[in-house]
């Protein structure tokens, strides 16, 4: 069929009622967000954001409502997707945006791609990797991995992906979302190591929209975590990483087919791992248990 691109869309918008179908690759997925209030009668208050590209840039796209069950676990980074009977409208401008990994990529950050149930009733088609023509022109996934010894020189709330074994992980803790709220964030510490340096990765994993992943994260596990955000804590100037919106967590079990896996410190990571001894590790990993982060003074003088 008659195809259009991202770019095109951008620039005739407002003077099309019908667009023709869009050939896209997804770059980003953001979490699962429940919206819905005691007040409004809605039977799927879900909604998710997406960044999508094709040869000509990157935009969002908004998954509605009942598409969400339906679509949401199936739409993964990586995916290609036929797009057809979308609506478009302009971007909600306090949206969150993950950092892209090709820092040349065109962002169209005035419109977004909206998949809904009807209003027009969206058709998503899948395309198989392997039915994925290069005279297509979508771009690759792209990440930003960072070791371990480089971490201590990023800069606060710096965006990055990593990969490490898991040496220690945490009991799920709760935090209020808001001050008197009823609603509670659930995370979890974990310790990662790459072999780069004598200090782990400490990490705060939020649950996000992947329950499977984050209630099996263990020691010896092999970890990535993408779209992380550098947080430097002032008192003991620690440096730790935390999820952010648009993070993804797999775990060894998860690993096979997802793009980062042809990344070239995924790959020395992996080299890294064939070295060690297993016997040796293990000796050295913690589960459960209170972890009090950031840690407190070792003198109530200096507390």
């Amino acid at each position: 069929s008659k195809l259009t691109n991202l770019g095109h869309l951008e620039m005739t918008w407002r003077s099309r009622v019908h667009f023709h179908p869009l050939l896209v690759r997804i770059l980003h997925k953001s979490r699962l967000r429940y919206y819905g209030k005691p007040e409004k009668k809605m039977d799927m208050p879900y909604q998710a954001y997406f960044e999508i590209a094709d040869g000509s840039g990157m935009m969002s796209m908004v998954l509605w409502n009942s598409l969400c069950p339906e679509w949401y676990h199936s739409l993964k980074v990586g995916t290609v997707l036929l797009l057809a009977k979308y609506a478009i409208k302009s971007s909600y401008p306090f949206k969150t945006h993950p950092t892209p990994g090709d820092s040349q990529m065109k962002r169209f950050a005035t419109i977004e791609i909206c998949l809904n149930v009807r209003d027009p009733p969206t058709e998503i088609s899948i395309i198989p990797e392997e039915m994925v023509k290069p005279e297509w022109g979508l771009p690759e996934v792209k990440y930003r991995f960072i070791t371990r010894s480089e971490l201590d020189d990023l800069p606060h709330n710096h965006s990055c992906d990593v990969i490490g074994l898991v040496t220690f992980v945490g009991r799920a803790e709760r935090a209020r979302k808001r001050e008197h709220s009823e609603d509670f964030w659930l995370y979890r510490w974990a310790h990662a190591i790459d072999g780069t340096s004598d200090q782990p990765f400490i990490l705060e994993l939020f649950a996000t929209s992947q329950p499977d992943v984050f209630e099996r994260i263990h020691p010896m596990t092999y970890l990535v975590c993408t779209q992380m955000r550098v947080m430097t804590e002032n008192a003991s100037r620690t440096v730790y990483l935390t999820t952010s919106n648009e993070s993804q967590i797999f775990i060894t079990g998860w690993h096979q087919g997802q793009p980062y896996i042809k990344d070239a410190k995924v790959k020395n990571f992996i080299q890294w791992m064939k070295s060690q001894s297993e016997a040796d590790q293990i000796k050295k990993t913690v589960i459960g248990g209170y972890y009090p982060f950031p840690r407190p003074p070792d003198s109530f003088l200096k507390y």
